[in-house]
């Protein structure tokens, strides 16, 4: 009876255990990111229909589309800092664009400038790789550790080196498909066709947008030149749907398409002057939409959602609770948050030129706070002067030929600003001097107060400052090589520099040519080995040099 007994109780318990393990593995839902760059709200289902993109058309019919999304600085480096972060480029050091050193701790891309740089204090600005606090990691991490295939393809630009920690594949070939069979995955696809340098070296592709049809800002002068830049700018948006198009279509090949939650955004806002690098609307304001397993979430939402929120809401999604350093708020998922009343902004240096600026949004109101009143608001940046319809507008300012709202690009700064975003969409009409917004110009100066006491901002310290502190005599620390201890057949490492992760390879011979793309682990519990195998390991610290890559042959 007894042996009866125990066998049925072993039947309950495998059962129970199998629907447990199924539950949860159904639990982790396999998402992907499809990330444009440089563009504005300017796509279909947010009203403008000049671009033709059947293949985000639909996916916006089955998918959320919200309204009011926004980076946190207008350009690329420092708020992809934040989306892999979860945190305010000002709390961690990367509010800079560009801190000059963007590649994989294999040095395989540096970015390398070809004009001289100063910080707000004149001091010359070398180039280096942002150390972030110890504490911070990419999010993708915690997903690996939960048994996420994590594939990046493949821009990442965080200010700092990918560590190899963060991602399972992190290149041009990186894809779901490579993933272990039925393990959940998180795979980004990055595509740069709609960039601002696609201005120019796209002017020879035809353009699919007629010049005529577009609509020119008012900030913006409306000459023939201008009509070209801004129908390319369509015509580049055209080729970017056909090109996630591929990405849909393999969704559903693999039959994954609907159970798959997809996000669509661009990192910041449109590539036109007075748009890209500007804390304006016209900078921070951009396309987001999510589609949910089986389009269970249609609609338009008005939810304020900041980039910084991209990180605590991937992981609640995967039923990971995120981390509580991280500055964003989860607005999907297990652990959502209530939603927000404000968003956050941030402008310091763009390339050679430096400034401060700091914003608050809400719903409907837009203040900034100019630290540096008397800079103009116009940045003279060399690299946006390779846009045709800047260097004519340049020519136009010198001929005073340029309108009142034109004009004001170049105007000198005032320390405040304010922008009715439902009247006034373009900013142009500043209303910080106009008694009757006082009521919202004190509320929203007393939103920012609030925020900056809650969270450092790392731009009161001059940026040369910030670099001698992060790479101590003008050198680039470096992360130090892991305990190791072997027993009971298994492989225990620890880091020895605090904050650092661990990646190891295990293997039955050695292998020639160790690389980024060598299928390293994440190391996150002991390593059960067996005699003759050989384990390489290495440490990473977000912004160190990586340490040694280290040898063990298990004896």
């Amino acid at each position: 009876m007894n042996t009866i007994l125990k066998s049925l109780v072993s039947i309950i318990l495998f059962v129970f255990s199998s629907v447990w393990l199924s539950n949860a593995q159904n639990n982790q839902k396999n998402i992907v990111w499809i990330v444009c760059e440089d563009i504005s709200p300017t796509l279909s289902m947010y009203g403008d229909n000049t671009a033709k993109t059947p293949n985000l058309d639909a996916l916006a019919k089955e998918s959320m589309v919200y309204q009011n999304a926004f980076a946190p600085v207008g350009v690329c480096a420092p708020t992809r800092s934040s989306i892999i972060t979860g945190m305010y480029p000002t709390s961690i050091g990367t509010m800079h664009m560009r801190a000059g050193k963007d590649v994989h701790a294999w040095g395989k891309r540096v970015y390398e400038r070809n004009i001289p740089i100063n910080d707000i204090e004149g001091n010359p600005i070398r180039q280096y790789s942002t150390v972030i606090p110890n504490d911070i990691k990419c999010f993708p991490e915690y997903l690996r550790a939960a048994g996420y295939y994590c594939t990046n393809n493949k821009k990442t630009d965080y200010q700092f080196a990918a560590p190899i920690t963060a991602w399972d594949e992190n290149s041009g070939k990186a894809h779901w498909r490579n993933r272990p069979k039925d393990s959940p995955f998180f795979a980004v696809f990055n595509f740069g066709s709609t960039h601002e340098s696609r201005l120019w070296k796209n002017k020879d592709l035809p353009l699919t947008v007629h010049p005529e049809d577009v609509t020119v800002p008012p900030y913006l002068p409306d000459t023939a030149i201008s009509r070209i830049d801004v129908a390319r700018h369509y015509s580049n948006i055209e080729i970017m749907d056909s090109e996630i198009a591929v990405i849909i279509n393999q969704l559903k090949e693999d039959g994954l398409y609907e159970n798959t939650t997809i996000f669509f955004y661009s990192d910041h806002g449109g590539p036109l002057p007075r748009e890209k690098r500007e804390i304006y609307d016209s900078g921070l304001k951009v396309p987001f939409m999510i589609k949910h397993p089986n389009a269970s979430l249609t609609g338009n939402s008005n939810r304020l959602i900041s980039f910084v929120d991209l990180a605590p809401t991937l992981l609640s999604l995967a039923n990971i609770k995120p981390p509580k350093h991280i500055q964003g708020k989860a607005f999907l998922g297990a652990y959502e948050k209530k939603s927000r009343s404000y968003v956050f902004g941030s402008s310091d240096r763009f390339d050679e030129q430096t400034d401060r600026i700091r914003s608050v949004r809400d719903d409907r109101f837009l203040y900034l706070k100019n630290y540096y009143p008397k800079k103009s608001k116009y940045k003279d940046i060399g690299y946006r002067k390779n846009i045709a319809m800047m260097q004519e507008m340049l020519v136009i300012k010198d001929k005073k030929q340029l309108t009142e709202a034109q004009e004001l690009w170049f105007d000198t700064k005032t320390e405040d600003e304010l922008y009715d975003c439902k009247t006034d969409p373009h900013n142009l009409v500043n209303l910080a001097t106009d008694p009757i917004y006082n009521t919202q110009l004190a509320r929203l100066k007393k939103a920012l107060r609030k925020h900056q006491k809650k969270h450092i901002d790392l731009a009161e310290t001059p940026e040369a400052t910030l670099i001698k502190n992060m790479w101590p005599n003008n050198v680039q620390p470096q992360t130090t090589i892991p305990s190791y201890t072997l027993k009971n057949n298994k492989v225990r490492l620890k880091p020895t520099t605090k904050g650092a992760s661990i990646a190891y390879l295990l293997v039955n011979k050695p292998v020639k040519k160790l690389n980024y793309d060598s299928k390293w682990q994440l190391y996150t519990k002991p390593i059960p080995v067996k005699k003759g195998q050989i384990v390489y390991y290495i440490s990473e610290r977000i912004g160190f040099k990586e340490s040694i890559i280290t040898k063990k042959t298990i004896d």
